[in-house]
């Protein structure tokens, strides 16, 4: 029997993904399950910039990266600096579905926020879901937002467009919950599941990235 994709994106850019990604795939492991992790495309690598290398240091679970650009920018944008073509998004698609025959979880780490540009063409990680349904791969999404001032917006905002496209999100993780919680995040912290009416899954302690590993 095959395995699920789960696409895990975010809020904005630096709201925690990559460990977040991390955290679910320690997770499934623990629990019994095979996991792997794919990241369809990575920019920033002139920078040495590299989720795939993150994810693998925190977890030892083996990622594929299929597309990397140079420039810490949106994909499109840097595809377009850079003059190189990178594939449609949903091209991804069929290699991913196929780790699912090996794996019960496929993580997928986006880019960025949701509605990120992922190639030229314009298609984003909704399309990218889009292709993996059509091709009979059982796919959802988390969302993984900040603690902070401005999330319930964000967050908001995300909810709204994976409904507008028929997803109902699993659930959503606090990427980083800093140590000494102000008003504004013990607040947000009840208030994400209330306005958005998906469930808080967790919220990772702040730092937790400076471990040499998960468990």
């Amino acid at each position: 029997m095959s395995g699920r994709v789960v696409i895990v994106t975010g809020t904005s850019t630096g709201v925690g993904k990559t460990v977040a990604t991390a955290t679910l795939a320690s997770r499934a492991r623990t629990s019994g399950e095979k996991v792997t992790v794919v990241k369809p495309v990575q920019t920033g690598t002139d920078d040495g910039d590299c989720d795939a290398a993150e994810i693998h240091r925190l977890t030892g679970i083996e990622v594929h990266e299929l597309t990397r650009l140079g420039e810490p920018l949106a994909p499109d944008t840097a595809a377009r600096r850079a003059g190189v073509k990178i594939p449609a998004v949903a091209a991804y698609a069929p290699t991913i579905s196929a780790l699912t025959r090996d794996n019960d979880l496929v993580l997928v780490e986006g880019a960025g926020g949701l509605l990120v540009r992922l190639d030229t063409d314009g298609g984003t990680l909704l399309d990218l879901a889009d292709a993996l349904l059509v091709g009979g791969t059982p796919t959802s999404f988390v969302v993984v937002t900040s603690a902070g001032l401005g999330t319930l917006n964000h967050t908001e905002l995300t909810v709204a467009a994976l409904r507008a496209r028929g997803y109902e999100p699993d659930g959503l993780i606090i990427g980083s919950w800093p140590g000494d919680p102000g008003l504004a995040e013990r607040c947000n912290r009840i208030d994400l599941p209330r306005v958005t009416g998906v469930p808080l899954l967790f919220g990772i302690p702040e730092g937790i990235d400076n471990h040499s590993q998960l468990t």
